[in-house]
C-alpha cells in the first residue's frame, strides 16, 4: 500500500512539472504563430537549392 502512495506522489510531481513547463511556454509565446508551421514545408530553403 505504501508503494501506491509513492507512485501517486511521483505522478503528481511529474504532472505539476509538465503543467509548469506548459504555462512557461504559453507565457513566452511558443504557441503564438499558428499559421506558419503548416505551410513552412511548402517553401524551399535557398541553402538546399545550392547544394543540388
Amino acid at each position: 500500500m505504501s508503494a501506491l502512495f509513492i507512485l501517486i506522489g511521483a505522478s503528481l510531481f511529474v504532472a505539476i512539472g509538465f503543467l509548469i513547463a506548459f504555462l512557461w511556454a504559453v507565457k513566452h509565446g511558443q504557441f503564438e504563430d499558428k499559421h506558419t508551421p503548416p505551410i513552412r514545408m511548402l517553401f524551399e530553403d535557398k541553402d538546399n537549392i545550392n547544394e543540388k
